[in-house]
């Protein structure tokens, strides 16, 4: 079973509210993500403001056209420059070897501001006075003269330029006369020419006289050293001591040999010589001579062996035996005869070889000191000889360099050419009248666009639905269209009228709804028709600031609700500013202030403004400054008798922010409607209205935009639509 509702409250929460006691917070919802502003929003901030925009843009393009028409013609003439960089600098030597270096950007970078230089533009503006003229009369003084003199100068007007990729320099000048530009753009490349080669010949000229003074010091030393050589060549009296050195090198070689050859075989004699001295047969057998000793001792041994047999034979008195010892002693004899001869003869070879021995080693120190001499000789006589030579080969060398030196210097290189002379132009480069409509367009379009869009965003008042359910999270019920020339179109209700008068009217009593009574159906059916949950029975209209349409809101919401035939209860709450009376013409000296002073019934105060439509009002009544103080205690509980007579009862209370009536309002109704002005109303107000509503747990229905415009936001399309649908004939749709 559906638990009965009191006052389109639940009994739990009615109570809670009787009482005074705080209600339970209900559970948070977790915020959604910021959505990001649709493109739609940009494009409708260009359709608004299309008028604008394009006023701006021709304004500036019309402007730019007349300021371009009124402004001296300049005129730009070109000279090209050719670059060869395959041409050697010179014709001789090294020079004219030379093959172009990988470093066309750095050489054709070097050109251009040697172009720009002040050695280059000197001579152009001698002759053509340019640097006056750019700079104009006033400065001509004789102090401001003097120190220009001085200064390097600096074309303005001059530009030079490489095309990518090539090896062309385009040097240009601007002007007011057009063969001036000519003329001035000629004489800078002649100029540059001219310093190129002057340059290039002073550098000649300059390593020249260098090399000249360095070639006399040569000079003198290649003589010195010439000089050196004769004289010691005449000191060595040898014309190349170098074959005499390896002359004398062979032959000491030669004699160390011999030497050491001596020495063995003198080593040999004093062995042999040593043995012989001894005296024994067999050393001296052992000699050198010992052959004919060694027949000898044959002979002899061959003589005793026939001795031995003829005194075996024989015996000692025969003849045979005499015979044979003769042999034997004349063998004996010559044996030693011999013996002395070969001491002799070893003593004499030994000495011999000591001589020899001596000799040689005489002969080797002799020729060794000489050796020594002359490699000390060759040594020197090759410096000093090498010396002479180097200094005559450097000589010719600088001969050689001076003279093609002065030749090169004489070549006039034609690595630098001029490709294309300047001619007088025929059309001006400066103003570019399409080019400066074009960017005037350009600029002019994109600095409109942009001070629509940031007018839009710097914009801080509420205008669109969608801007306020993204940025204050609370829902729009609607959207009021604003009236023109409210105040004389919007008149009283009487009670002979048709219970219409507060909207425009056309002087019929059966008229066609208007745009504004359309919205204000559409918001009190968003209000009613969206409370699934519970019936709203009192309702509460306030806004942030004064002047927002609240209360006319409140009047246009009761009037078609109770257009409806639902009995409805308009009180007007605004007990500092009332006007509820004034819309409908009633006295105001009861109201809702009696009610909360004085304890006058409440239905005593209630005023039907036209019989026939189930609409009372209960009128704010007179100035009491003690009746906002009853407001709390009073008015819950108004409102909970008033919920059971009537289907709905609406409250216009006053602003919320800096009046605390609204505060206790806010939490004896079921839902509050926050009314703002669009395109007036500041969003930060609004946002702490919605706070403070939600600080105080009221039941916030929506927001209702006022005095809305169709250009205030694409969401507002549908305006313009009501007057011509009901314009159509009948039958069509």
């Amino acid at each position: 079973m559906i638990e009965e509702k009191v006052n389109g409250k639940p009994p739990a929460i009615a109570a809670v509210r009787r009482v005074g006691l705080p209600l339970p917070e209900p559970p948070r919802e977790p915020e959604p993500a910021e959505p990001a502003v649709p493109l739609s929003q940009y494009l409708w901030i260009l359709k608004r403001h299309r008028w604008r925009i394009l006023g701006a843009v021709a304004t500036c393009v019309i402007g730019t056209a007349i300021v371009s028409a009124r402004l001296t013609p300049v005129y730009e003439a070109t000279a090209t420059i050719d670059i060869d960089r395959s041409v050697p600098p010179g014709i001789l030597g090294q020079e004219a070897l030379q093959s172009a270096i990988n470093d066309a950007d750095q050489f054709m970078a070097t050109q251009v501001k040697l172009i720009q230089s002040d050695s280059v533009l000197r001579p152009v503006d001698r002759q053509f006075n340019l640097r006056k003229r750019e700079a104009g009369e006033k400065d001509s003084g004789p102090l401001r003269t003097a120190e220009a003199e001085g200064a390097p100068v600096v074309l303005k007007q001059l530009k030079v330029t490489r095309p990518p990729n090539t090896y062309l320099l385009l040097v240009k000048y601007r002007s007011l006369d057009r063969q001036e530009a000519a003329d001035v753009a000629n004489a800078t490349v002649r100029s540059y020419l001219e310093h190129t080669y002057r340059i290039r010949y002073q550098a000649a000229a300059d390593l020249s006289q260098f090399m000249e003074r360095q070639l006399e010091e040569l000079r003198a030393k290649m003589e010195r050293s010439s000089a050196a050589l004769a004289h010691f060549e005449r000191d060595l009296n040898v014309i190349n001591p170098e074959e005499r050195t390896n002359i004398v090198s062979a032959r000491l070689l030669q004699l160390n040999t011999e030497y050491t050859s001596a020495q063995a075989e003198r080593m040999k004699r004093e062995t042999a010589f040593n043995s012989v001295k001894l005296g024994t047969l067999a050393a001296a057998q052992i000699s050198s001579q010992g052959g004919d000793l060694e027949k000898l001792t044959e002979a002899l041994n061959e003589s005793r062996r026939r001795f031995v047999d003829a005194q075996t034979h024989y015996g000692d008195n025969h003849p045979e035996y005499r015979k044979a010892l003769a042999q034997v002693t004349e063998a004996e004899r010559a044996i030693e005869e011999t013996r002395g001869s070969i001491a002799q003869r070893v003593e004499i070879e030994y000495h011999q070889a000591v001589e020899r021995e001596s000799m040689l080693r005489t002969a080797v120190s002799e020729t060794k000191a000489e050796f020594d001499r002359l490699n000390a000789g060759s040594f020197e006589y090759q410096t000093v000889k090498r010396e002479a030579e180097t200094d005559k080969k450097l000589y010719e060398e600088l001969v050689r360099k001076i003279k093609e030196a002065g030749i090169n210097a004489s070549f006039q290189n034609s690595s630098i050419r001029i490709a294309d002379l300047a001619r007088p132009p025929l059309k001006p480069v400066f103003p570019d009248m399409p080019l400066n409509l074009t960017l005037a367009f350009l600029f002019s379009t994109l600095l409109a666009i942009g001070a629509a869009v940031v007018n839009d965003v710097l914009d801080n008042t509420v205008r669109d639905p969608e801007q306020v359910r993204r940025t204050m999270k609370i829902a729009v019920v609607g959207s009021l269209p604003v009236i023109k020339n409210w105040r004389g179109q919007l008149r009283p209700v009487s009670s002979q009228g048709n219970g219409m008068g507060l909207a425009p009217v056309n002087g019929s009593a059966e008229r066609d709804p208007s745009p504004f009574d359309e919205a204000i159906r559409t918001v009190r059916n968003s209000i009613l028709l969206t409370a699934f949950d519970r019936r709203l029975r009192s309702l509460l209209l306030t806004s942030a600031s004064p002047s927002e349409g609240k209360s006319t809101v409140a009047v246009h919401l009761a009037m078609t609700h109770a257009g409806q035939r639902r009995r409805t209860l308009l009180i007007d709450g605004d007990l500092r500013r009332p006007s509820i009376h004034k819309f409908f013409d009633i006295p105001n000296n009861l109201g809702l202030s009696k009610v909360l002073v004085n304890d006058l019934p409440w239905r005593e105060a209630l005023v039907q403004p036209k019989p026939g439509l189930d609409l009372y009002v209960l009128p704010a009544g007179p100035s009491s400054p003690r009746a906002a103080d009853q407001i709390g205690s009073v008015l819950p509980q108004l409102l909970e008798e008033a919920a059971l007579e009537f289907d709905l009862v609406i409250l216009d209370a006053p602003p919320l922010l800096g009046f605390p009536e609204p505060l206790e309002m806010a939490a004896a109704v079921d839902g509050v409607i926050v009314v703002t002005r669009a395109g007036q109303t500041n969003r930060t107000a609004v946002a702490s209205v919605v706070a403070t509503l939600a600080d105080l747990r009221a039941s916030v229905v929506g927001l209702v935009l006022n005095e809305v415009r169709k250009d205030m936001s694409h969401s507002y399309y549908y305006y313009g639509h009501y007057e011509k649908y009901y314009k159509q004939p009948q039958g069509e749709n």
